[in-house]
């Protein structure tokens, strides 16, 4: 899967729509769109911290569980 699907499919696990998501994280909305429509790649390093803090906070189940 590449890596827009994936941070797609943890938007979506953690019940968010993009404006949501992008202000929870601090990133900009473009980006994540961007991201999402494979226009940009994100680095295999964040895309680990966005699904590890997300699992911390208890806005998804952690995926080894």
């Amino acid at each position: 899967m590449s890596r827009g699907k994936e941070v797609k499919e943890l938007r979506e696990k953690m019940g968010m729509n993009r404006r949501v998501f992008s202000d929870y994280y601090g990133i900009p909305y473009r980006t994540v769109q961007d991201w999402e429509a494979e226009k940009r790649e994100l680095p295999d390093y964040l895309l680990r911290l966005l699904k590890y803090r997300a699992e911390i906070e208890r806005r998804i189940k952690s995926e080894d569980n």
